[in-house]
Parts: C-alpha cells; structure tokens; sequence
C-alpha cells in the first residue's frame, strides 16, 4: 500500500494550522480575530450534519437489536457508568481546588465587579430551569422540530422512538432499514468532506482565540488554567487510564488511534467537530453499530467529564478568589446541582460557561458576578473540556461495548497495534487476577 505524503495527513495539516493561526493572531490580532468565519463556518457544517448522522446510526443501531429489553439493558448500563464515572469527575474537581487552590491571595471584592459583562450568560441559564425544564427541553415541539433546534437530544428520543419501532415491525420495517442504512452511509461520506476542511476551521479559530485575547490575557490565570489542564490529564490518564485497563486496552493506544479528532477538537474548542468522526472509529475498534449508536450520542449530554472537572473546579475557585467561605454542607450540595446543571450541556464553545453561570444561580454562595474573573480565559479552558470529554464517550462506548459482550477484541487490538491474545486467555484484570490465583493454587 502506497503511504500517504506527510503534507496530505490530516494530524499535521491541523498542528501547521493552529501554529499558523496562534502566529497570526499574536503578531496581527484585527487579522486574526477576522478569521473568526472559517471557524465558525466549519462548526455550522459539523452542526448541520451531525442530526441525520446521529438519527441514521441509533435507528440502524436500534433496528439491528431486533430485542427492546436489549435496547434498555444497554442504555440503563451507559447511564449507570455514565453517573459513576461524572460523579467521580465532579469529585476530582472538587479535591484538585482544595489542594492546589488555584483561587488564593486574589481578594476579590464581588462589588467592585462588572455584572454586566456575564449577565447575558445568566439569562441564558435562567431558560428551562430545574429538572422539569430540562425533560422538556428534550421533547421536541415537532417530529421536524428535533432536526432544526440544533440540540442532540430531541435527535436522539426520536431515533430511538423510530428505531424501536421498526425494530418490532421486523420483516415488513427491512427495506426501510436499507434505505436508511444507505442514507447513514452518504451522511458519512459528506462528513469526510467536511472533515479535510477541519484545517481551515482551526485556523480561523485559533487566530481568532488568540487575536481577540490575546496569549498575555493568560498570564494573571495561568495557575487556574495549570490547575484545570493538570486535573483533567490526570483524570484521563489515570481514571480513565484505569477504566481502560480493566476493559484490556491502553488509553495511550486509543489516544494515539484517535488523535485526528482530538487535534479538530483542539483547534476547534468544541467536540461536537469530531463526533461522527469518533464514532466512524469506534466502530472500527470492535463496538457494534447498535452500542456506538446509543452510547455516544447519549454520552454527548450525559457523559461530559471534562466540563464536570471544570464545574466544582471554577465554582471554588472563584470562592477562594473573593475569600467566600464555603461549608462542607454547601460543596455537597454543589455536587449534586453541578451533577444535574452539566447534563445536556454540549461541546460548543461557551456552553460550559453558561453550565457554571446555571449552578452559580441554584448555589447563591458565590456570587454570579465573580464570573467575569474567567470569563477572559474561559475560551482556552473550552478546549481542555471538549478534549477530555470526547475521550471519556469514546471509553465508554467500548466499555459498555465489552459489558455487553458486543466488542470484537480482536479487532480492538489489531486496530490499537496490540498484539493478539491466545485463544482462552481472559482480556481483563479480574480475569487476569483470577489466572494467578489458579495458578498459585496449583
């Protein structure tokens, strides 16, 4: 097979792009922040294709179960881990501020503070408020209506309501399943397309990020952005890292596997650029079609442990910076708001901010107006949090892929360059535990 030239590999055309885009908006910012277009451009034509991407992979997925109870088992044991691991990423962020305290010796006094800057972001958090809003926000107005919101998750009900559906129609539902399988198949060929401008996008937003802010609006919150970046590598390096281990694979291999998305994601600062794309690769990783069709979308609004680090993480750190004291009673209850606040929060830019505002308002310890403290730097967190959170998804998809027996290991090692294990031999650390153990009885 003939090897690519290294100028046509999409990897180091995104790195000479977001090198070109920092140089260009250092040195000439009002060029850089003009950029903003290409990036924003390159976002609507992810945004407009993921919908009918989403649809066609979780009805094809669910069609193909034939078994509903299958179709809840899996999501009943996505959301279970879904809860769990965010719970701990809520704690880690939690922990990291009382160690690290990124927040101290700034004494901010809140009054002194210019409310007017973050309170377009708490009007926004102030819609749909509370448990009951947030359900409703998930039913669309139309069966059209989930395809021009722009939100993954009325997408996502009505595919399984559609899936479902055709799954228990069975013989007469087949060729209606074709033609959507044919459909998802031309969707992901328009996403390859899309994906070879991923360059350009990350072009014109990084330009624009550094144009705008500048590299110098980084240094007064350097120690905030260290202690975030730091939490979140040691989560996915370790937690993850961990979780992976169990499964049988390395969370450096998958990175590795996966690091064209992670670099669109980087240069784009939303995870949403590089979802088909991740789970186009899932797939070929060993998860069947029906799991990575159910775990990543619902992951997408359920599973986001970057933003969860960032949540407990910038809600203490804005305490410390204006000296308010927080009881143990008050992060307890922060941990359970920020738990319900992060959920259908998505990987564009500036959601995550928006997120924080909502927990401020339900949490009214510290005050809302301390906001404007990162709302400066907010922008280079985003991409620490859509990178964290789109390797979270793609661990759980194949970790609940291996859950239900659905994950061709095989493939799984071939994919991440492992070598292949012998016939019988147990692919996970209890398994592996379990083969000592027999062995030393022996």
């Amino acid at each position: 097979m003939k090897r690519k030239p290294f100028y046509r590999i999409l990897y180091l055309q995104v790195i000479a792009a977001i090198f070109a885009g920092v140089l260009l908006g250092h040195f000439l910012p009002v060029d850089g922040i003009a950029m903003k277009p290409l990036g924003d451009a390159f976002i609507k034509l992810v945004r407009m294709i993921i919908s009918p991407v989403i649809f066609c992979t979780v009805v094809t997925g669910i069609a193909s179960m034939h078994d509903m109870r299958k179709v809840g088992r899996v999501g009943g044991k996505a959301l279970l881990y879904f809860e769990i691991v965010s719970t701990a990423a809520l704690a880690i962020g939690l922990l990291a501020a009382h160690m690290l305290q990124p927040g101290k010796g700034f004494n901010v006094d809140p009054s002194t503070l210019d409310a007017s800057a973050v309170s377009g972001y708490a009007a926004q958090a102030t819609h749909g408020e509370g448990l009951a809003g947030f359900f409703m926000h998930i039913v669309p107005d139309t069966f059209v209506g989930a395809f021009t919101q722009g939100d993954i998750l009325p997408v996502l009900l009505i595919a399984m309501l559609f899936g479902s559906a055709l799954a228990v129609m069975g013989e007469p539902a087949k060729p209606v399943i074709g033609l959507i399988e044919v459909l998802s198949k031309a969707f992901f060929r328009i996403v390859h397309v899309i994906t070879s401008l991923a360059p350009i996008g990350a072009f014109g937003a990084m330009a624009f990020t550094i144009g705008k802010y500048g590299i110098e609006s980084l240094l007064p919150m350097m120690k905030l952005i260290g202690t975030f970046y730091l939490t979140a590598f040691l989560f996915v390096i370790f937690g993850l890292g961990m979780v992976a281990k169990a499964c049988g694979f390395s969370i450096f291999r998958f990175l590795a596997v996966i690091k064209d998305e992670l670099l669109i994601v980087l240069g784009t600062s939303t995870s949403e650029a590089a979802l088909p794309q991740l789970m186009e690769k899932l797939e070929r990783l060993g998860c069947s079609r029906g799991i990575v069709g159910l775990v990543v979308p619902t992951g997408y609004s359920f599973n986001l442990d970057g933003t969860n680090i960032y949540m407990t993480l910038a809600v203490l750190f804005l305490a410390q910076a204006t000296n308010t004291h927080m009881t143990v009673m008050q992060e307890v209850t922060l941990l359970a708001v920020t738990m319900l606040t992060s959920k259908g929060s998505t990987g564009v830019t500036g959601a995550g901010f928006i997120t924080l505002a909502a927990s401020l308002s339900v949490v009214p310890t510290v005050p809302v107006t301390a906001m404007v403290l990162i709302l400066g730097i907010d922008r280079f967190m985003s991409e620490c949090r859509a990178l964290t959170n789109i390797v979270g998804n793609g661990v759980a998809t194949i970790v609940v892929a291996s859950w239900e027996k659905e994950l061709d290991r095989g493939m799984l090692r071939a994919q991440l360059g492992m070598p292949q294990r012998v016939e019988g031999e147990r692919s996970t650390l209890v398994g592996r535990w379990k083969q000592r153990k027999v062995g030393r009885s022996l």
